[in-house]
C-alpha cells in the first residue's frame, strides 16, 4: 500500500502578520510572545535594521525592524505596530511588524517554493508561499534574518549596555 506522506503531515501553524500591505507567516513554534511597540535602547555600530535592545524580564533582546531588513521604506510606528519575540537557537530577538493578524493552519502540501525573482526582489528570508483562504502568505525563515556577523556585533556590544529599560 502506498501512503502519501505529504498528505499525512500535520498542518503547520503560522502566526500571520502584515508588513507593507503583504501577509507573512512565522512558525508559531518559534514565537515566544507578542508585544506592543515600546522604546528600545540603541546600540552603536549595529546594522541599520537593528533598532536596539529591550530588557525583557532580565533577557537583553535585540529588536529589528523587518521593513528595514527587507530594504523597504521605514514607516512611523502606530497603535497596531507590534514586536514579535522569536527564539532561534536558544536566542531571543524581536521583529517589528505593522500588525499581527491571526494563527492559521497551513497544509504542508500547499506550500510552494519561492519563485526566482532575480536580483530585483530578495527572497532569501522566505521558506515558501502558501495560499490560505484565498490569501497568499509568505512564510518567513527567521533563522536567516540575523547574519552571523551581526550576531557577533551585538554580542560584543551587549555587555556594554547599561541602564536598559526593563519591559514588563
Amino acid at each position: 500500500m502506498y501512503e502519501d506522506k505529504r498528505a499525512a503531515a500535520p498542518p503547520l501553524q503560522q502566526l500571520t502578520f502584515s508588513l507593507a500591505d503583504e501577509e507573512y507567516g512565522v512558525d508559531i513554534l518559534v514565537v515566544r510572545e507578542i508585544r506592543s511597540w515600546s522604546r528600545v535602547t540603541r546600540i552603536p555600530q549595529t546594522p541599520d535594521y537593528v533598532l536596539g535592545v529591550l530588557n525583557l524580564r532580565g533577557a537583553i533582546v535585540p529588536i529589528m525592524d523587518l521593513r528595514l531588513r527587507f530594504g523597504l521604506q521605514r514607516e512611523s510606528y502606530g497603535d497596531d505596530t507590534v514586536v514579535i519575540i522569536v527564539a532561534i537557537a536558544e536566542r531571543l530577538f524581536g521583529i517589528v511588524v505593522d500588525a499581527v493578524s491571526d494563527v492559521v493552519d497551513i497544509d504542508p502540501a500547499a506550500i510552494k517554493p519561492v519563485p526566482d525573482m532575480g536580483a530585483v526582489v530578495d527572497t532569501r528570508y522566505l521558506k515558501g508561499l502558501a495560499t490560505h483562504v484565498e490569501r497568499m502568505v509568505m512564510l518567513l525563515d527567521v533563522e536567516k534574518l540575523m547574519r552571523p556577523e551581526d550576531v557577533e556585533t551585538l554580542d560584543a556590544a551587549l555587555p556594554a549596555v547599561q541602564d536598559v529599560e526593563v519591559a514588563a
